[in-house]
């Protein structure tokens, strides 16, 4: 959305830290995180849900820069990677379920629209 009075349209969002270290606060182990990784995809949890529970509950701000490698590469060496990349996966659920609501609502024109934008 555009600005009233300026030419901006904002793309303000957070970044990630210039260092590749470990916060000095960060008392973590590797392997503890690789575990607690392994874990959480044992119960089905896919990457950025295991990543916002490490960032929560177990005080993790960056899994790379803890373990150096990411989410996704730890669970492709343990073999609990998802087969389809999770967002990929997310828009064929949603897809899936405007298909659904359309067959009961087949004059929704607004859905049908947006199913051709998925």
């Amino acid at each position: 959305m555009g600005r009233m009075h300026s030419n901006g349209k904002g793309i303000s969002r957070s970044s990630l830290p210039y260092r590749k270290v470990p916060p000095s606060w960060c008392k973590s182990d590797p392997e503890e995180v690789v575990s607690l990784i392994t874990k959480y995809a044992k119960k089905g949890l896919v990457p950025s849900q295991i990543g916002v529970i490490l960032r929560d509950s177990a005080g993790i701000p960056q899994v790379q820069q803890v373990t150096g490698s990411k989410i996704l590469r730890i669970l492709k060496v343990s073999g609990y990677a998802p087969e389809l990349p999770e967002d990929l996966y997310f828009l064929i659920k949603k897809a899936v379920n405007m298909r659904k609501h359309l067959e009961k609502n087949k004059r929704d024109k607004d859905s049908k629209f947006r199913l051709i934008l998925v």
